[in-house]
């Protein structure tokens, strides 16, 4: 497994953790609450990290294809 993989953990932790340090209403972003922006950007942070592993990944790469073999 390529070491990129592990960047799909990344968006894991920040909607599963984030809630713990950002549980405040006062720091307002955007005209949200922290936390619901922070919720947010960790949505548009998923798509990216997304697309990251995906480019990286050679099974995407124009002309591979998997050998399988035949059944008997």
């Amino acid at each position: 497994m390529s070491a990129v993989r592990y960047l799909a953990l990344v968006p894991v932790a920040s909607v599963m953790l984030g809630p713990f340090f950002c549980n405040r209403v006062t720091p307002f972003l955007f005209g949200l609450p922290f936390l619901l922006s922070w919720m947010a950007l960790s949505l548009a942070m998923t798509s990216v990290v997304m697309y990251i592993v995906y480019r990286f990944d050679p099974r995407n790469a124009p002309g591979y294809v998997e050998y399988t073999e035949q059944g008997e």
